[in-house]
C-alpha cells in the first residue's frame, strides 16, 4: 500500500506519475521481502557494511547494495558512510521482539496478500477469494496460527490506546466481553487501565492456550477469562459493555447482521456494543481502507468493509436506542450503540 498521498490525483497527472503509481508494489515488495529476510532484526544494535548484512542473512550479493538503497530511499534505512542501520521507523516498529513491533502484518502481507493481489483481476471476474486455505485451516496450523496473533497483538497495541482515548464510558460499567477477541491483548489493556472492569473474551477454542500465555506476559491471568465458542453457532456471554473490532469486515453484510443481534442479547440492559473497523465512507482521498476492503474480497468467501450507514441499519433493526460514531485513530472508525435500560 502505498499512502494515501499516492493517490491524491496530483501524482496520476502525468505518465511519469502513472508509470511511478505502476510500479509501487516494487517498493512495498522490497519492505516484505527485508522483514522475511529480518533485517532490521539484524541492524538492532549497530550499522552495517553490506558485506556483513549479506553475510549475516545468508545473501548472494548481487543485488544487494541496490536493495539497501532503495530501502534508505523509503526512509526505512539511514545510510553514513558504507554502513547501514534502521531509520527511526524502523527501529520502533520492525525489529522484532520490540513492543510496538508490526511485522507480524507484515508477515502476513508477504505470505497471502501479496500474492492474492496479483490475482485481483480474477477475483474481479468471478468474486472469489484468490488467497490459498481459509481462516479454519489456518488456526489448525501452529506456526501460521502463532504469525496470526503476532499480528493481532501488533494491531490492538496500537489500537488499545486510541479506543481508550475515543471512548469515555469505561468507567460507567462493570464488565467487558470482547467478541473475537484473539488472546487478549484488547480486553487486558482495557481492564488493566479501568480495574473496575471484569473483563471476558470469545473467540475459537485454538486460542486458548495462546490467550492463557499472553495473560500470563501481561500479569492478567485471572482478571480476564476466555470463553471457547464459534459466534455463529453459540449465543455470546451477557456484559455491560461488548466490543467487536477488526472482527465484522470478515463476513457479508447478512452475516454482520447477524453478528449484531447476537451482540444485542448479550449486552446487558443499559449496556453498550462498542464496533471498531476500517469502515468505508464517500472521500476518494480515503483509500486506505478501500484496499482493506478489496483484501476481504482477496481473502474471504463474502467479507468487505461497510458503512457506518450500515452498521447503523442492523443496530436499529436489532433494538438498539441509539448510535453514535466517532473517528478511531488514522483510519479506524468507532460506533457505539447503546441499548435501553
Amino acid at each position: 500500500m502505498t499512502g494515501i498521498a499516492a493517490h491524491d490525483g496530483a501524482g496520476t497527472s502525468t505518465p511519469a506519475g502513472i508509470l511511478r503509481l505502476a510500479n509501487a508494489f516494487c517498493d512495498a515488495k522490497a519492505l516484505l521481502s527485508a522483514v522475511e529476510l529480518d533485517l532490521f532484526s539484524t541492524l538492532r544494535d549497530e550499522a552495517r557494511t553490506p558485506q556483513e548484512i549479506g553475510a549475516a542473512l545468508g545473501l548472494h550479493g548481487r543485488g544487494l547494495r541496490d536493495w539497501l538503497q532503495l530501502l534508505v530511499g523509503l526512509g526505512l534505512l539511514e545510510r553514513d558512510g558504507d554502513r547501514y542501520r534502521n531509520a527511526p521507523g524502523a527501529r520502533s516498529y520492525l525489529v522484532r521482539g520490540e513492543p510496538l513491533y508490526v511485522g507480524g502484518f507484515l508477515e502476513r502481507s508477504n505470505r497471502n496478500l501479496y500474492p492474492a493481489w496479483g490475482r485481483l483481476t480474477e477475483a474481479l471476474r468471478t468474486g472469489k477469494p484468490q488467497a490459498g486455505g481459509d481462516f479454519f485451516t489456518m488456526i489448525e496450523d501452529p506456526r501460521l496460527l502463532a504469525q496470526f496473533v503476532d499480528m493481532m497483538d501488533a494491531l490492538t497495541h496500537v489500537l488499545a490506546p486510541q479506543l481508550l482515548a475515543a471512548y469515555d464510558g469505561w468507567d460507567r460499567y462493570r464488565s467487558l466481553l470482547d467478541v473475537g477477541g484473539c488472546r487478549g491483548n484488547m480486553a487486558a489493556r482495557i481492564v488493566a487501565a479501568h480495574p473496575r472492569l471484569t473483563g471476558q473474551v470469545f473467540d475459537l477454542p485454538q486460542l486458548a492456550p495462546l490467550f492463557d500465555e499472553k495473560m500470563a506476559e501481561l500479569g492478567m491471568t485471572g482478571k480476564v477469562t476466555f470463553h471457547p465458542g464459534d459466534f455463529f453457532t453459540q449465543e455470546l456471554p451477557e456484559a455491560d459493555l461488548v466490543v467487536i473490532g477488526h472482527a465484522l469486515h470478515d463476513w457479508s453484510a447478512e452475516q454482520r447482521r447477524l453478528l449484531v443481534h447476537k451482540a444485542f442479547r448479550s449486552v446487558r440492559p443499559g449496556g453498550e456494543l462498542l464496533v471498531y473497523d476500517r469502515m468505508l465512507d464517500e472521500d476518494p482521498r480515503h483509500v486506505e481502507n478501500l484496499v482493506i476492503s478489496l483484501d476481504m474480497l482477496l481473502v474471504t468467501d463474502g467479507g468487505s468493509e461497510y458503512t457506518v450507514a450500515e452498521l447503523r441499519d442492523h443496530a436499529r433493526a436489532a433494538g438498539f436506542v441509539s448510535v453514535t460514531d466517532r473517528p478511531l485513530g488514522d483510519y479506524d472508525t468507532l460506533v457505539v450503540c447503546r441499548k435501553a435500560g
